[in-house]
């Protein structure tokens, strides 16, 4: 068979197998292989139809190095579940010692494959060549996504290997950990997923509080996702977020032994027998279970899954939740849907419109912020929508007052002692549990700051390994995660930390609250100028790349790109806002004034005046 070359550049042999129509092609669905058909030649990284299956193809008899390798690395995108066609290319000591799901590492190109010259290799029966490329993430055993850069130079080395019928062909006996691929194929085969766990009580003690966080996996998309992402969850959350979650499930809970595969039914309804572990969970108890799973795989399979019945060791019932029922005991997002959009004005004042996508007019807000006695320059509304914080004119005060007609306001709880409207204080977050977040970006005294129901002392929150100054502060509605825009000497970034708090797992600092693990979100972007929430894990943002553009684009929080449309483009952004539930538009601060973004739709102007359009928290 020819051979060409990828878009990396590396040659790309015909090891790539598909079957091309049910009965005769593999498809999602079709309940076996097919006994049929003719195979054809494709390439990993052009499969036009996410559901078909792709399989790669075994050595050929007196496959020459090169083309072992190259089969090899074809092998590591095919949808083999087990990866039994990769191993047929190692020789039997490396098949049993490689662990194809310890990591993935994913390049920007190849791998590409070079030669390494010392010698007759013909005589010394050897060879060896180097796989290069340049590194864009990491994908770990818990498989947790996370950018990464930097060179990537591994070696793989070959040998002459005797087979089981005496003859001798050319195998891999020496091989880099995990798997590595190049990030058209990466996106070819895996999808991120969120998993859900519970945040503990943000308030750092009494009972925890049911509100799921998703925690977003990368998992191989046609090798049974369902199966995979429920012993995903039944094992535990990723290793950043697990601080701050816990599951319902009993520590050692898993599938029951025997079980390979979980498959809905014609009526979206999924059976998961369990181990002992946890038999003799209560019904509350294990609605929760049900619950993570529920929401775990709520958009993984084409229609859907409508019921979960989790089972006992047994066999027998142990409970059934459905989805429409699930939120009845657990918190998913934001716990109502937002009434209204807001915004100030062009007389300085807090404004409101319905966030349904209404034609109305804004009307100032009830209460104090919205009479216009007090200029304000940013404003953010608490999640019940029954309280506002803005900050004023100069950066310098942060008030809180009611939404209510007849509010009084009283005395700033908040100042800074920033001199220029370019420092003071950012516009303010609110959690879930109603305290307000907010950074005072004083030159010689930036510091992130929390005051609990939006009052009384405000408490400094650490921010152990944070180098430069906040610029924005936006808190998830979950309240353990906080997304910070952090500007140093040469750029702004986009970082995601988590809130751990004194009583939750023996966490936080002298403060009792602090943000740990600070990672990188958008590191594609030279400069972030403004984001918002904008789903369970999803954030967007606006910024440019080196040298480009300003470009509206989604972030997943663990750094990765989401498959999907960018919003719409807009010229002369300066914030932007969206909300936690994705049916509501996107609003936007640009040079035409307020704008907003319905789904399927493009930018429309609200009012030609007005700055910080903010959703609820």
């Amino acid at each position: 068979m020819g051979a060409d070359r990828d878009r990396g550049g590396r040659r790309r042999p015909a090891h790539m197998m598909v079957y091309a129509a049910c009965g005769t092609v593999l498809l999602a669905g079709c309940a076996s292989m097919p006994d049929g058909g003719d195979l054809r030649d494709v390439e990993a990284s052009q499969r036009p139809d996410a559901q078909v299956r792709v399989f790669a193809m075994p050595p050929r008899e007196n496959a020459q190095p090169e083309e072992i390798v190259q089969g090899f690395l074809e092998a590591l995108t095919s949808d083999d579940p087990e990866f039994e066609t990769a191993r047929k290319y190692l020789t039997d000591k490396a098949s049993k010692e490689w662990r194809p799901n310890e990591s993935t590492t994913v390049l920007a190109d190849g791998p590409n494959t070079v030669a390494q010259h010392s010698g007759s290799r013909e005589a010394t029966g050897d060879y060896a060549y180097s796989l290069i490329g340049t590194k864009v993430a990491t994908v770990d055993s818990q498989f947790a996504y996370e950018p990464a850069e930097g060179a990537y130079d591994k070696t793989v080395h070959l040998t002459e290997h005797k087979e089981a019928d005496g003859s001798k062909e050319w195998r891999i006996d020496a091989l880099p950990p995990g798997l590595v691929m190049g990030m058209s194929d990466f996106q070819r085969n895996y999808e991120s997923v969120n998993k859900y766990y519970f945040a503990l009580n943000a308030d750092g003690g009494g009972e925890d509080q049911l509100a799921a966080v998703a925690d977003p996996v990368y998992v191989r998309e046609q090798v049974d996702p369902v199966t995979q992402m429920v012993r995903s969850v039944l094992k535990g959350p990723t290793r950043w977020l697990e601080p701050v979650v816990r599951s319902s499930f009993p520590t050692g809970t898993a599938l029951k032994k025997g079980v390979r595969s979980l498959t809905p039914d014609d009526q979206n309804r999924l059976k998961v027998p369990l181990n002992g572990r946890a038999d003799r969970v209560g019904q509350s108890v294990c609605r929760e279970m049900a619950a993570q799973i529920l929401f775990t795989l709520q958009n993984l399979t084409p229609t859907g899954i409508d019921e979960v019945e989790l089972q006992r060791s047994d066999g027998t019932q142990s409970c059934v939740l459905r989805g429409d029922r699930a939120e009845i005991y657990v918190a998913h997002g934001p716990a109502r849907r937002a009434e209204y959009e807001y915004f100030i004005d062009g007389e300085k004042r807090l404004v409101r419109i319905p966030g349904a996508g209404s034609e109305q007019q804004p009307e100032p807000v009830p209460g104090a912020l919205g009479d216009g006695g007090k200029e304000l320059r940013a404003a953010a509304v608490s999640r019940d929508e029954d309280t506002a914080a803005g900050v004023s004119l100069d950066g310098r005060s942060l008030y809180v007052g009611s939404l209510a007609s007849g509010g009084s306001l009283g005395e700033a709880v908040l100042r800074s002692s920033a001199t220029s409207q370019d420092d003071g204080l950012t516009t303010p977050s609110w959690d879930a549990s109603g305290d307000l977040w907010v950074a005072d970006r004083g030159p010689k005294d930036s510091r992130l700051l929390l005051l609990k129901e939006g009052g009384g002392d405000p408490l400094e929150v650490a921010t152990p390994g944070l180098e430069g100054r906040i610029e924005a502060v936006r808190v998830a509605a979950d309240g353990v995660r906080i997304a910070l825009m952090v500007r140093d000497d040469e750029r702004t970034s986009l970082l995601m930390g988590r809130i751990e708090r004194a009583d939750a797992k023996g966490a936080g600092a002298s403060s009792g609250v602090a943000i740990r693990e600070l990672r990188s979100v958008a590191p594609q972007l030279e400069e972030v100028t403004a984001m918002s929430w904008a789903g369970d894990s999803r954030l967007v943002v606006v910024g440019r790349e080196a040298r480009g553009v300003q470009q509206i684009q989604y972030v997943q929080v663990d750094g990765s790109t989401p498959v999907g449309p960018a919003p719409s483009a807009l010229t002369g952004v300066k914030e932007i806002a969206a909300s936690e539930d994705e049916r509501l538009p996107l609003v936007a601060h640009s040079e035409d004034g307020i704008v907003r973004l319905s789904s399927g739709s493009q930018w429309q102007t609200v009012v030609k005046k007005g700055m910080s359009p903010v959703y609820p928290g």
